[in-house]
């Protein structure tokens, strides 16, 4: 779409927050736009082809909560086929990696964790989530792995009180035809301007004036759904100052988790949508799904600060530790069957920083803070505002229709 100079709302951000807010202005009698920093809608839901044989979810890739999940009728809707297979998380193709028997007991100390997590947030004060590690016990760095996959960094960096304010109903459905192509194709016939980078949102007028890379643009209302880094960077800025938002993004930053695939050739023995990873004294590990789908691949998920520190290690990183990890769990014989083809790097993406959300200790209450309207003119939503669903894509959609009925009830009332 072409770049407009007034609009009664402009929407900042095309990914599942913005398209869900556009969808909610739809057919109600305002203009609006999304502006979009990318070449493409979506924003960390991002589905590639990694090879003719291979789709691959560079960012979300799960339905969670698949029953009170907006993106499932979404997915109906659209015609994308939903697979509701069980996952393969606490699943292991090969004893030999991770013999039953200690996985039954780490399965019993992770869930004892997450008891003492439950009991201790009752007492609504709020500390980091591995003051609920057992001393001594050996399964607490896997404990702690756990957390780097859900939050994207380890315990002493998660606010107890948002650990146990996530709402989990253990449903999870993955998209064949993947998670980024479905939000993608929600947002297809939207009025979307792409390679449109807003730095600045000046407020100190009647009517809001946005400084892009496009140009400038005047508008009543503002919703914004940029991620939390980029608000507590300043890579967004306010004009006056937002000091409570930028302090509430700080306190809600984006962990790290990254993914990458791996082609495989032979090895058809190998279990279908099989889960598989090592046992581990430290959170230094990853996870792995073998043949997702049945596609020959194999994927890996690393989170945390091994996840920032094998980034920081540059392109191809990822791949080499995956290969090495899975090498050192099937035998090195499956080396020469591994070829790396797409891996992420959501730390590295200017637009994104990060993976998703968590509030570090002390501040799981600034997610409202983050929701809250400013002036009833500019309004926020993204996967860090929900006080419930918050790091999902669906959160996060449902976030911008919720945002986007609070700029419509203000034009009313203006």
């Amino acid at each position: 779409m072409s770049f407009p100079s007034s609009i009664d709302i402009a929407i900042i951000g095309a990914g599942a927050a913005g398209l869900g807010a556009a969808h909610a202005l739809q057919d109600k009698g305002v203009s609006f736009i999304v502006l979009e920093a990318r070449d493409r809608i979506g924003g960390r839901a991002h589905t590639i082809m990694a090879s003719p044989d291979v789709t691959f979810d560079l960012g979300c890739g799960w339905l969670h909560s698949a029953d009170r999940n907006s993106f499932v009728g979404i997915a109906e809707q659209l015609a994308f086929t939903i697979d509701t297979s069980r996952p393969p998380w606490r699943d292991q193709a090969y004893e030999a990696a991770f013999p039953r028997e200690e996985r039954e007991e780490f399965i019993r100390a992770l869930e004892a964790f997450f008891m003492r997590t439950a009991e201790a947030a009752r007492s609504g004060r709020d500390a980091p989530a591995s003051i609920c590690l057992e001393p001594g016990n050996r399964w607490n760095g896997m404990i702690d792995a756990i957390c780097t996959y859900l939050n994207g960094c380890e315990l002493a960096q998660m606010s107890l009180l948002d650990f146990e304010a996530y709402e989990d109903t253990e449903l999870n459905w993955r998209i064949r035809r993947g998670y980024g192509a479905l939000v993608a194709a929600y947002g297809a016939d939207l009025p979307i301007v792409l390679d449109c980078n807003v730095t600045l949102i000046d407020r100190g007028d009647r009517r809001i004036r946005l400084t892009t890379s496009q140009g400038t643009l005047t508008a009543d209302k503002v919703i914004v759904t940029v991620p939390t880094n980029l608000i507590a960077d300043e890579a967004l800025r306010f004009t006056p100052a937002l000091h409570a938002k930028v302090e509430a993004a700080t306190g809600l930053p984006l962990g790290l988790d990254n993914k990458v695939t791996l082609a495989l050739d032979g090895w058809e023995h190998l279990p279908r949508d099989s889960g598989m990873r090592g046992r581990s004294h430290t959170a230094r590990v990853g996870s792995f799904q073998l043949r997702p789908f049945g596609q020959p691949c194999i994927e890996g998920f690393y989170g945390g600060s091994f996840a920032r520190e094998i980034e920081a290690a540059g392109e191809g990183a990822l791949a080499a530790q995956a290969i090495d990890d899975i090498a050192a769990l099937l035998g090195n014989d499956i080396r020469k069957s591994l070829r790396p083809l797409a891996e992420s790097r959501w730390g590295a993406d200017p637009f994104a920083r990060g993976a998703y959300s968590h509030a570090l200790p002390g501040h799981a209450d600034k997610r409202a803070v983050l929701a809250a309207p400013v002036d009833d003119r500019l309004f926020f939503a993204g996967e860090a505002t929900p006080l419930d669903f918050f790091s999902t894509a669906h959160g996060a959609r449902d976030s911008g229709e919720r945002a986007a009925r609070e700029a419509l009830a203000s034009l009313t009332t203006s």
